[in-house]
Formats: structure tokens, C-alpha cells, sequence
């Protein structure tokens, strides 16, 4: 009898996460999916974003043009050879903001960089933007993908309420 309450503890506790219904599972990473695709779409029409890292104790940002979605996770792309490589190494914290002067809207991003370094997601990358051929490939040792996580995503505009979302 003993075994029997363990194990339905052990199968109650895997059919939940961080204290949601087993129902709800779906419903929150469809959101997920959601507003990564929300936030993916904001970066591209803005065409740029300006993306913040810690180099010691100073800040240093600088431009970046490159963000997709690949097997459900938010992208972005450099090269192991730039100061940016270095900083994330030691700390893979950043922010983001991208802005769209047309619209009056801008976007902050906080998150946490992990380096991907399968083939196909670095193949994938490139095909999103062509022009980096010139200077990478997918088989080089200085092309490097970094996944967001932790993402806290917050949309402004001078006239609205901010919208945060999360994934």
C-alpha cells in the first residue's frame, strides 16, 4: 500500500510543473510560443536592436541585426571573435532594446544567452540572412548562435501601457 501512495506522489508530481494542472501545460507553452513570435516579429520590422552586455563593471552596447525562431527557441547571431563573444562567455546576461520610430513603440528584452553550436541551427541562421555568407558558414569556429531564456520581454510606446510577457 506504502508503494502505491508513493508512486501515484511520483506520477501526481511529474504531471505538474511549477504548481500548474497538467491541463494547463499547453495552454501556457502555446502562450509561450505566442509571444516569442510576438517578440520576434517587433525586432524584425524595426529591422535592428541594440544589445547590452557587462564587460568588467562598465556596460557596453552595441547594434545587432539578426533574430529568429528555431525549434521553439528565440535566436541570435555573432561571431566568437568580437568583445560581445568574450563578455557573454563571462556573463551571458544581456538586455535588449529595439525600437520602431514609425509606430512610437519600443521593446526591452532581458535575458540570458546559452551558445548553440549544432550545425543545423547555424545553417539555419545563415539562410535567415544571406548576406552573413560573406563572412560566416556553418562549419567556421567563429560562427556562434546564442538561444535567449529567462526572456522577460516589455513592450512601451509614449502613449500606452507597457506589456510585459515572458517566455
Amino acid at each position: 500500500m506504502k508503494r502505491i501512495v508513493v508512486l501515484m506522489a511520483v506520477m501526481f508530481a511529474s504531471f505538474t510543473a511549477a504548481g500548474e494542472k497538467p491541463a494547463n501545460r499547453a495552454a501556457i507553452k502555446e502562450k509561450e510560443k505566442t509571444s516569442m513570435k510576438e517578440v520576434n516579429d517587433f525586432v524584425k520590422k524595426c529591422g535592428f536592436y541594440f544589445i547590452a552586455t557587462v564587460d568588467g563593471d562598465k556596460p557596453r552596447v552595441r547594434p545587432f541585426g539578426t533574430i529568429a525562431i528555431f525549434e521553439d527557441k528565440l535566436y541570435i547571431q555573432t561571431s566568437k571573435l568580437k568583445n560581445v563573444a568574450k563578455q557573454l562567455k563571462v556573463n551571458p546576461n544581456i538586455e535588449i532594446c529595439a525600437y520602431n520610430p514609425t509606430d512610437g513603440e519600443w521593446l526591452r528584452i532581458e535575458a540570458t544567452t546559452v551558445a548553440d553550436e549544432r550545425i543545423e541551427v547555424k545553417r539555419y541562421m545563415l539562410e535567415q540572412y544571406p548576406e552573413l555568407k560573406r563572412m560566416y558558414s556553418a562549419e567556421d569556429e567563429k560562427t556562434l548562435v546564442l538561444y535567449l531564456k529567462n526572456v522577460t520581454a516589455t513592450f512601451n510606446s509614449f502613449g500606452g501601457e507597457p506589456k510585459t510577457v515572458k517566455f
